[in-house]
Protein backbone atom coordinates (compact mmCIF):
# COMPACT_ATOMS: atom_id res chain seq x y z
CA UNK A 1 0.00 0.00 0.00
CA UNK A 2 1.43 3.39 -1.01
CA UNK A 3 1.25 6.14 1.61
CA UNK A 4 1.40 9.91 1.28
CA UNK A 5 4.90 9.88 2.81
CA UNK A 6 6.36 7.33 0.38
CA UNK A 7 8.86 8.59 -2.18
CA UNK A 8 7.16 9.50 -5.45
CA UNK A 9 10.12 10.88 -7.41
CA UNK A 10 13.82 11.54 -6.99
CA UNK A 11 14.73 14.80 -8.70
CA UNK A 12 18.38 15.65 -9.15
CA UNK A 13 19.40 19.23 -8.49
CA UNK A 14 20.69 21.13 -11.51
CA UNK A 15 24.22 21.32 -10.15
CA UNK A 16 25.05 24.87 -11.31
CA UNK A 17 27.38 25.32 -8.31
CA UNK A 18 28.29 21.73 -7.39
CA UNK A 19 27.56 18.04 -7.87
CA UNK A 20 23.86 17.17 -8.33
CA UNK A 21 22.07 15.43 -5.44
CA UNK A 22 18.83 13.46 -5.60
CA UNK A 23 15.99 15.15 -3.71
CA UNK A 24 13.42 12.57 -2.55
CA UNK A 25 9.93 14.01 -2.89
CA UNK A 26 6.89 12.27 -1.47
CA UNK A 27 3.43 11.86 -2.98
CA UNK A 28 2.20 14.48 -0.49
CA UNK A 29 4.97 16.89 -1.54
CA UNK A 30 4.08 16.59 -5.22
CA UNK A 31 0.27 16.55 -5.01
CA UNK A 32 -0.10 19.42 -2.55
CA UNK A 33 2.45 21.60 -4.36
CA UNK A 34 0.83 21.03 -7.74
CA UNK A 35 -2.65 21.84 -6.39
CA UNK A 36 -1.40 24.90 -4.49
CA UNK A 37 0.41 26.23 -7.55
CA UNK A 38 -2.52 25.64 -9.89
CA UNK A 39 -4.74 27.82 -7.71
CA UNK A 40 -2.30 30.73 -7.92
CA UNK A 41 -3.00 31.53 -11.55
CA UNK A 42 -6.71 32.29 -11.42
CA UNK A 43 -7.86 30.00 -14.24
CA UNK A 44 -11.34 31.26 -15.28
CA UNK A 45 -12.75 27.76 -15.82
CA UNK A 46 -11.42 24.17 -15.66
CA UNK A 47 -9.72 23.37 -18.95
CA UNK A 48 -9.50 27.03 -19.99
CA UNK A 49 -5.73 27.36 -20.32
CA UNK A 50 -3.46 26.04 -23.03
CA UNK A 51 0.12 25.68 -21.81
CA UNK A 52 3.20 25.78 -23.98
CA UNK A 53 5.51 23.30 -22.25
CA UNK A 54 9.14 23.95 -23.14
CA UNK A 55 10.55 23.12 -19.70
CA UNK A 56 11.92 19.57 -19.38
CA UNK A 57 9.44 17.39 -17.51
CA UNK A 58 12.20 15.60 -15.59
CA UNK A 59 12.80 18.91 -13.79
CA UNK A 60 10.63 20.04 -10.87
CA UNK A 61 9.54 23.35 -12.45
CA UNK A 62 7.98 21.79 -15.55
CA UNK A 63 6.79 18.68 -13.76
CA UNK A 64 4.88 20.46 -10.98
CA UNK A 65 3.80 23.78 -12.51
CA UNK A 66 2.81 22.53 -15.95
CA UNK A 67 2.47 18.74 -16.08
CA UNK A 68 0.91 18.05 -12.68
CA UNK A 69 -0.62 21.50 -12.19
CA UNK A 70 -1.94 21.55 -15.74
CA UNK A 71 -3.55 18.13 -15.40
CA UNK A 72 -5.09 19.19 -12.09
CA UNK A 73 -6.85 22.06 -13.90
CA UNK A 74 -7.76 20.00 -16.98
CA UNK A 75 -5.58 22.19 -19.22
CA UNK A 76 -4.29 21.48 -22.71
CA UNK A 77 -0.51 20.95 -22.81
CA UNK A 78 1.36 21.69 -26.04
CA UNK A 79 4.79 20.06 -25.84
CA UNK A 80 7.98 21.40 -27.42
CA UNK A 81 10.70 18.76 -26.88
CA UNK A 82 13.53 21.28 -26.58
CA UNK A 83 13.29 25.04 -26.22
CA UNK A 84 13.78 26.89 -29.47
CA UNK A 85 12.66 30.51 -29.45
CA UNK A 86 11.41 30.63 -33.06
CA UNK A 87 9.53 27.34 -32.71
CA UNK A 88 8.04 28.51 -29.40
CA UNK A 89 6.77 31.75 -30.92
CA UNK A 90 5.26 29.81 -33.82
CA UNK A 91 3.37 27.52 -31.43
CA UNK A 92 2.22 30.47 -29.35
CA UNK A 93 0.54 31.79 -32.50
CA UNK A 94 -0.82 28.56 -33.97
CA UNK A 95 -1.98 26.91 -30.73
CA UNK A 96 -3.51 29.99 -29.04
CA UNK A 97 -1.25 29.67 -26.01
CA UNK A 98 -2.60 31.30 -22.84
CA UNK A 99 0.02 30.09 -20.33
CA UNK A 100 3.80 30.20 -20.67
CA UNK A 101 6.31 29.20 -18.01
CA UNK A 102 10.05 29.41 -18.40
CA UNK A 103 13.38 30.38 -16.93
CA UNK A 104 14.76 33.89 -17.60
CA UNK A 105 16.95 32.82 -20.52
CA UNK A 106 13.84 31.52 -22.31
CA UNK A 107 12.18 34.94 -22.04
CA UNK A 108 15.44 36.48 -23.26
CA UNK A 109 15.37 34.05 -26.20
CA UNK A 110 11.75 34.89 -27.11
CA UNK A 111 12.50 38.62 -27.16
CA UNK A 112 15.60 38.07 -29.27
CA UNK A 113 13.70 35.98 -31.84
CA UNK A 114 11.01 38.58 -32.59
CA UNK A 115 10.98 39.72 -36.20
CA UNK A 116 8.47 40.67 -38.90
CA UNK A 117 7.30 37.05 -39.23
CA UNK A 118 5.92 37.02 -35.68
CA UNK A 119 2.44 38.39 -34.99
CA UNK A 120 3.21 39.74 -31.53
CA UNK A 121 -0.25 41.30 -31.19
CA UNK A 122 -1.95 37.93 -31.78
CA UNK A 123 0.25 36.22 -29.19
CA UNK A 124 -0.31 39.04 -26.69
CA UNK A 125 -4.08 38.91 -27.18
CA UNK A 126 -4.16 35.27 -26.05
CA UNK A 127 -1.35 35.14 -23.49
CA UNK A 128 -2.91 35.34 -20.02
CA UNK A 129 -0.17 34.08 -17.71
CA UNK A 130 3.62 34.29 -17.91
CA UNK A 131 5.54 32.61 -15.08
CA UNK A 132 9.26 32.71 -14.42
CA UNK A 133 11.36 30.66 -12.01
CA UNK A 134 14.57 28.70 -11.80
CA UNK A 135 16.75 31.79 -11.38
CA UNK A 136 16.31 35.52 -10.92
CA UNK A 137 14.82 37.43 -13.86
CA UNK A 138 16.81 40.52 -14.90
CA UNK A 139 14.58 43.56 -14.46
CA UNK A 140 15.37 44.71 -18.01
CA UNK A 141 13.88 41.49 -19.44
CA UNK A 142 10.78 41.89 -17.25
CA UNK A 143 10.30 45.42 -18.54
CA UNK A 144 10.80 44.53 -22.19
CA UNK A 145 8.53 41.46 -22.10
CA UNK A 146 5.69 43.45 -20.60
CA UNK A 147 6.22 46.17 -23.20
CA UNK A 148 6.10 43.71 -26.12
CA UNK A 149 3.54 41.13 -24.92
CA UNK A 150 1.44 43.26 -22.52
CA UNK A 151 1.73 40.65 -19.76
CA UNK A 152 3.54 41.16 -16.48
CA UNK A 153 5.77 38.16 -15.87
CA UNK A 154 5.07 36.78 -12.39
CA UNK A 155 8.12 35.45 -10.61
CA UNK A 156 8.15 32.66 -8.10
CA UNK A 157 10.86 30.88 -6.18
CA UNK A 158 11.65 27.35 -5.25
CA UNK A 159 14.09 24.49 -5.50
CA UNK A 160 13.97 20.82 -6.39
CA UNK A 161 14.11 20.32 -2.61
CA UNK A 162 10.80 22.22 -2.17
CA UNK A 163 8.75 20.40 -4.85
CA UNK A 164 9.55 23.22 -6.10
CA UNK A 165 7.25 26.21 -5.42
CA UNK A 166 7.80 28.08 -2.14
CA UNK A 167 6.89 31.69 -2.98
CA UNK A 168 4.94 33.43 -5.72
CA UNK A 169 3.49 36.85 -6.46
CA UNK A 170 -0.02 36.52 -4.96
CA UNK A 171 -3.15 36.12 -7.07
CA UNK A 172 -5.23 39.29 -7.25
CA UNK A 173 -2.34 41.57 -6.28
CA UNK A 174 -0.28 43.69 -8.65
CA UNK A 175 3.07 41.90 -9.20
CA UNK A 176 6.09 43.68 -7.85
CA UNK A 177 8.78 43.59 -10.58
CA UNK A 178 11.92 41.90 -9.34
CA UNK A 179 10.11 40.23 -6.43
CA UNK A 180 9.60 36.48 -5.99
CA UNK A 181 6.44 37.27 -4.03
CA UNK A 182 5.30 35.88 -0.70
CA UNK A 183 5.12 32.35 0.76
CA UNK A 184 2.40 30.19 -0.80
CA UNK A 185 -0.26 28.36 1.24
CA UNK A 186 1.16 26.02 3.87
CA UNK A 187 4.75 27.22 3.52
CA UNK A 188 6.82 29.31 5.92
CA UNK A 189 9.80 31.39 4.79
CA UNK A 190 12.27 33.39 6.85
CA UNK A 191 15.69 35.00 6.44
CA UNK A 192 18.53 33.91 8.67
CA UNK A 193 22.10 34.84 9.55
CA UNK A 194 24.88 32.26 8.91
CA UNK A 195 24.48 31.06 12.52
CA UNK A 196 20.72 30.56 12.04
CA UNK A 197 19.56 33.68 13.85
CA UNK A 198 16.28 34.95 12.36
CA UNK A 199 16.40 38.34 10.62
CA UNK A 200 13.33 40.44 11.39
CA UNK A 201 14.38 43.80 9.93
CA UNK A 202 13.06 44.77 6.49
CA UNK A 203 15.52 45.15 3.60
CA UNK A 204 18.27 43.26 5.45
CA UNK A 205 19.97 40.55 3.39
CA UNK A 206 19.92 37.01 4.75
CA UNK A 207 19.75 33.37 3.66
CA UNK A 208 16.33 31.98 2.77
CA UNK A 209 15.10 29.16 5.04
CA UNK A 210 11.91 27.21 4.27
CA UNK A 211 9.58 24.98 6.29
CA UNK A 212 6.37 23.32 5.14
CA UNK A 213 4.62 20.41 3.45
CA UNK A 214 6.66 21.00 0.29
CA UNK A 215 10.11 20.30 1.78
CA UNK A 216 11.77 17.10 0.59
CA UNK A 217 12.15 13.88 2.54
CA UNK A 218 15.93 14.22 2.16
CA UNK A 219 18.72 13.58 -0.34
CA UNK A 220 18.72 10.02 -1.65
CA UNK A 221 21.35 7.98 0.24
CA UNK A 222 23.06 11.23 1.34
CA UNK A 223 22.31 11.63 5.07
CA UNK A 224 25.30 13.92 5.60
CA UNK A 225 24.21 16.21 2.74
CA UNK A 226 20.67 16.22 4.15
CA UNK A 227 21.92 17.18 7.61
CA UNK A 228 23.93 20.03 6.07
CA UNK A 229 20.80 21.77 4.75
CA UNK A 230 18.13 20.76 7.29
CA UNK A 231 18.43 22.71 10.54
CA UNK A 232 15.73 22.40 13.23
CA UNK A 233 13.12 21.53 10.61
CA UNK A 234 14.09 24.38 8.28
CA UNK A 235 15.67 23.90 4.85
CA UNK A 236 18.63 26.23 4.40
CA UNK A 237 18.62 27.10 0.70
CA UNK A 238 21.93 28.90 0.19
CA UNK A 239 20.06 31.73 -1.56
CA UNK A 240 20.35 35.31 -0.32
CA UNK A 241 17.33 37.62 -0.29
CA UNK A 242 15.78 40.63 1.37
CA UNK A 243 12.17 41.21 2.45
CA UNK A 244 10.34 44.53 2.11
CA UNK A 245 7.91 46.00 4.64
CA UNK A 246 5.00 44.38 2.79
CA UNK A 247 6.42 40.88 3.22
CA UNK A 248 7.56 40.49 -0.41
CA UNK A 249 10.90 38.75 -0.95
CA UNK A 250 13.60 39.77 -3.44
CA UNK A 251 16.43 37.45 -4.45
CA UNK A 252 19.85 39.06 -4.08
CA UNK A 253 22.03 36.13 -5.21
CA UNK A 254 23.33 32.69 -4.45
CA UNK A 255 25.56 32.75 -1.37
CA UNK A 256 28.12 30.69 -3.31
CA UNK A 257 28.11 33.21 -6.17
CA UNK A 258 28.80 36.25 -3.99
CA UNK A 259 32.11 37.93 -4.80
CA UNK A 260 34.25 39.30 -1.98
CA UNK A 261 36.45 42.02 -3.45
CA UNK A 262 38.84 43.64 -1.02
CA UNK A 263 36.60 42.65 1.88
CA UNK A 264 33.44 44.10 0.28
CA UNK A 265 30.50 42.00 -0.90
CA UNK A 266 29.56 42.19 -4.57
CA UNK A 267 26.35 40.47 -5.68
CA UNK A 268 26.69 39.35 -9.33
CA UNK A 269 22.98 39.71 -10.03
CA UNK A 270 23.09 43.43 -9.24
CA UNK A 271 25.99 43.96 -11.66
CA UNK A 272 24.28 41.84 -14.34
CA UNK A 273 21.08 43.88 -14.08
CA UNK A 274 23.03 47.11 -14.61
CA UNK A 275 25.00 45.74 -17.57
CA UNK A 276 21.80 44.63 -19.27
CA UNK A 277 20.48 48.19 -19.33
CA UNK A 278 23.24 49.06 -21.82
CA UNK A 279 21.63 49.31 -25.28
CA UNK A 280 24.22 47.01 -26.90
CA UNK A 281 24.18 44.25 -24.24
CA UNK A 282 21.88 41.27 -24.74
CA UNK A 283 22.84 39.01 -21.81
CA UNK A 284 25.45 39.12 -19.04
CA UNK A 285 26.89 36.74 -16.44
CA UNK A 286 29.19 38.01 -13.69
CA UNK A 287 31.65 35.91 -11.70
CA UNK A 288 34.53 36.40 -9.29
CA UNK A 289 38.02 35.48 -10.47
CA UNK A 290 41.16 35.18 -8.29
CA UNK A 291 43.15 38.38 -7.69
CA UNK A 292 46.48 38.78 -5.87
CA UNK A 293 45.62 41.80 -3.74
CA UNK A 294 41.78 41.96 -3.71
CA UNK A 295 41.16 38.25 -3.19
CA UNK A 296 38.60 38.26 -5.99
CA UNK A 297 37.97 40.54 -8.94
CA UNK A 298 34.72 41.14 -10.80
CA UNK A 299 34.57 39.77 -14.34
CA UNK A 300 31.66 39.84 -16.79
CA UNK A 301 30.86 37.57 -19.70
CA UNK A 302 28.64 39.36 -22.18
CA UNK A 303 26.61 38.52 -25.27
CA UNK A 304 26.20 41.62 -27.40
CA UNK A 305 23.12 42.46 -29.45
CA UNK A 306 23.32 41.67 -33.15
CA UNK A 307 25.43 44.28 -34.89
CA UNK A 308 26.68 45.83 -31.64
CA UNK A 309 30.19 47.28 -31.74
CA UNK A 310 30.79 48.23 -28.09
CA UNK A 311 34.32 47.32 -26.97
CA UNK A 312 35.54 45.97 -23.65
CA UNK A 313 37.13 49.30 -22.69
CA UNK A 314 33.97 51.22 -23.60
CA UNK A 315 31.70 48.90 -21.62
CA UNK A 316 34.00 48.90 -18.58
CA UNK A 317 34.11 52.71 -18.64
CA UNK A 318 30.32 52.88 -18.94
CA UNK A 319 29.85 50.40 -16.06
CA UNK A 320 32.21 52.43 -13.91
CA UNK A 321 29.85 55.40 -14.23
CA UNK A 322 26.79 53.33 -13.29
CA UNK A 323 27.80 51.67 -10.02
CA UNK A 324 30.02 51.86 -6.96
CA UNK A 325 33.76 51.71 -7.59
CA UNK A 326 34.18 48.27 -6.01
CA UNK A 327 31.32 46.71 -7.99
CA UNK A 328 31.95 47.40 -11.67
CA UNK A 329 33.70 44.67 -13.73
CA UNK A 330 37.38 45.31 -14.41
CA UNK A 331 37.37 42.87 -17.32
CA UNK A 332 34.72 41.84 -19.83
CA UNK A 333 34.84 38.87 -22.17
CA UNK A 334 32.47 38.79 -25.12
CA UNK A 335 30.86 35.46 -26.00
CA UNK A 336 28.48 34.26 -28.69
CA UNK A 337 26.80 31.97 -26.14
CA UNK A 338 26.94 31.12 -22.44
CA UNK A 339 27.01 27.59 -20.97
CA UNK A 340 23.58 26.51 -19.77
CA UNK A 341 21.94 23.50 -18.18
CA UNK A 342 19.15 21.61 -19.94
CA UNK A 343 16.71 23.83 -18.02
CA UNK A 344 18.28 27.07 -19.29
CA UNK A 345 20.24 28.13 -16.20
CA UNK A 346 23.63 29.72 -16.81
CA UNK A 347 26.40 27.47 -15.44
CA UNK A 348 28.82 29.98 -13.99
CA UNK A 349 31.40 27.45 -12.82
CA UNK A 350 32.16 26.72 -16.50
CA UNK A 351 33.02 30.39 -17.07
CA UNK A 352 35.81 30.50 -14.49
Amino acid sequence: MTSAEDTAVILYTSGTTGQPKGAELTHANMVLNALSDARLHGTPDPGYDTHLVTLPLFHSFGQTVQLNGGFAEGCTLVLLPRFDAKAALGLMQSETITFFAGVPTMYWGLLGALDDSVDVDQIAANLRVAVSGGSSMPVEILREFKERFHVQVKEGYGLSETSPVATFNPRGAEPRPGSIGTPIWGVEVKLVEPDGTTIDDADTVGEIAIRGYNVMKGYYKRPDATADVMRDGWLRTGDLARRDTGGYYYIVDRAKDMIIRGGLNVYPREVEDVLMTHPEVSLAAVVGVPHESHGEEVKAFVIRNDGAQVTEDELVAWAREQMASYKYPRSIEFRDALPMTSTGKIVKRELI
